[in-house]
């Protein structure tokens, strides 16, 4: 492309390309320093003395002994801006042996894919994918949990969720609201929750609630002419 001067040329220097570019190389350099000393969880990190993590107890109706899951999680880059939050290892203990094998072997490998990196929330759809072909059961709040690997599965979800690798899939407008159609069918069903006995008094849901498909809670009630659930807000009507 031709460039017109229409000005009086007063001076002018003679273009080096491959300084220019030298000093392009630097610049980009210096911006990118800081990324390069950011600490990525892998296979070859070592182990903290010391952790911080939860524990979470879970208590099913196939055993008289909870289960205790515990955990902990390392904090990566800590006091800087790019600190972050990443479970490490878990441990599940309780009383009741006849699951010991496959619960010592299961967190063995959880433990081994958080230590890995990378993503691994894909590990909470997978638990709770697992069914127990002798069926499942019911939690408090009207939760249907397919199987014991199923809670261990949830267990991990609300610790990623609290820690922030998982974010609820609603905002808070649409948990006010759902809250709201909550107390408000609750409230007309509250002679009926009395005829029903101490378990209906677990479930904040209606009692002539359904299951929902999507979270596997009894929470789908018709709200505004469709089905909709009163727990994630999964709608028939899109």
């Amino acid at each position: 492309m031709t460039t017109k001067i229409e000005k009086k040329i007063v001076g002018y220097k003679v273009r080096e390309p491959e300084a220019e570019q030298a000093a392009q190389e630097a610049a980009a350099a210096e911006v990118q320093q800081p990324e390069s000393n950011v600490v990525q969880m892998h296979e070859a990190f070592v182990r903290p003395e010391r952790l911080v993590g939860s524990t979470y107890k879970v208590k099913t109706p196939l055993s008289e002994h909870a289960m205790y899951i515990t955990i902990n999680d390392v904090i990566l880059n800590e006091g800087t801006e790019h600190e972050s939050r990443r479970p490490f290892e878990v441990f599940i203990n309780s009383k009741n042996m006849e699951h010991f094998q496959w619960v010592v072997a299961l967190t063995r490998l959880i433990s081994a894919i958080f230590r890995k990196g990378g993503d691994a929330t894909f590990l909470v759809e997978e638990l709770k994918a697992v069914f127990d072909p002798r069926g499942g059961y019911f939690k408090k709040g009207g939760v249907f949990m397919p199987s014991i690997v199923a809670e261990i599965g949830y267990a991990i979800e609300d610790h990623m969720k609290h820690i922030g690798l998982i974010n609820s899939d609603l905002d808070q407008h649409q948990q006010e609201y759902l809250e709201q159609k909550r107390m408000e069918l609750s409230g007309g069903a509250s002679d009926a929750k009395k005829t029903e006995g101490a378990e209906a008094e677990d479930n904040p849901f209606p009692p002539s609630a359904s299951l929902c498909m999507k979270c596997h809670t009894k929470a789908v009630v018709l709200m505004d002419g469709c089905m909709t659930c009163l727990n994630c807000a999964d709608s028939k009507c899109g």
